[in-house]
């Protein structure tokens, strides 16, 4: 899902989200509360008339940001008291709150409200968080209207403890949630951290109802979680990349503020389905990117965006044709050996 953190995947047209291949984008519950406000966009005909997306939203709950963004958080058994990171504002978050929140917005999956603990934590701050997140689930549930066409999703806690993360997919499944998120990760931990906790929770994830990995991540991130039972991913990487003159290619990841690309009459990749990564070459990107000209940031976002969607599109053709580690071989040797073999050829 691409992230529309504020109503706008930065330096897209909605248009062109939707070309790329983009079914669903992301909001989410903590910016849009503190600008413009929910109860102002649902005046205005809710988040899919604001901000021109006539597809499916899913909204974050807050909970991350509430931990990573606001400050001088108190939190207590009914919610999060905290002052707004733009202008020092007081606001309150309860799971209540979070869920009107959304229903205000109109998202089409809502999630339950959270707390993400930072990693690493003790064993003993991964329990109370974990357990807190269980009772803010229930009132999530609750307190979520099942307006026809929405969903919510429960969210797995339990930091980098097995037995928690367990503990909490258990719970979930059986609360009668639509889809379960697996969050609390890609928060800094190693990727092998990461892995080792989709392992351990997939198992008692219900087969029927989607899994959805959260913040998640590089190209890598999302075939090695794939291959171990993960649906649904969001992340900001591909368009904050997009903005810093990163790509992310077939071949690899491509940095166009190198200076080798400065006379590079090639484009990004001659074999993508998508025209702004066959009909610039690397030179006038890395001249963009130099000159911090917004086309660059707008033209990269795209690239990047439209490799995600066809990494996706490859992942779902592979696993429907029974040959996914296939694919997911043929894909880590392109970014291993991609760019190295094109500078031999020229």
């Amino acid at each position: 899902m691409p992230v529309g953190t504020a109503a706008t995947v930065k330096a897209m047209h909605p248009q062109e989200v939707r070309a790329l291949g983009a079914d669903i984008v992301l909001g989410n519950t903590y910016h849009l509360m503190l600008r413009p406000g929910a109860e102002r966009v649902a005046e205005l005909g809710g988040l899919h008339r604001f901000m021109n997306w006539p597809y499916p939203i899913l909204t974050d709950s807050g909970g991350f940001q509430v931990m990573s963004l606001s400050k001088l958080r108190k939190l207590n058994e009914n919610g999060v008291t905290f002052q707004s990171h733009i202008d020092g504002s007081r606001h309150v978050l309860t799971p209540e709150r979070s869920m009107q929140i959304q229903d205000l917005l109109g998202s089409d999956i809502q999630m339950q409200f959270d707390e993400c603990v930072k990693m690493p934590c003790s064993p003993e701050e991964a329990e109370r968080a974990m357990r807190l997140s269980l009772r803010w689930a229930e009132r999530s549930r609750t307190a979520f209207r099942g307006q026809p066409g929405r969903a919510v999703f429960g969210i797995v806690q339990g930091a980098d403890v097995a037995a928690l993360r367990v503990e909490s997919a258990r719970a979930l499944a059986g609360m009668d949630f639509h889809g379960l998120a697996i969050g609390g990760l890609a928060v800094g931990e190693p990727q092998a951290v990461m892995l080792a906790m989709i392992e351990t929770v997939a198992p008692f994830l219900p087969e029927t109802r989607p899994r959805y990995l959260m913040g998640v991540g590089t190209p890598d991130d999302i075939v090695e979680s794939v291959a171990r039972g993960v649906d649904m991913f969001d992340c900001v990487m591909p368009t904050r990349a997009g903005r810093h003159g990163l790509a992310y290619t077939r071949r690899g990841r491509i940095n166009l503020r190198n200076a080798r690309h400065a006379a590079d009459p090639d484009p990004i990749d001659p074999e993508s389905s998508w025209p702004a990564a066959r009909d610039y070459s690397r030179a006038y990107l890395h001249h963009l990117v130099k000159s911090e000209e917004i086309l660059g940031m707008m033209l990269l976002t795209s690239i990047n965006l439209a490799y995600y969607q066809e990494l996706m599109s490859g992942l779902r053709q592979a696993i429907a044709a029974h040959q996914l580690s296939d694919f997911i071989a043929e894909t880590k040797l392109g970014w291993s050996t991609g760019e190295a073999d094109r500078t031999l050829l020229k």
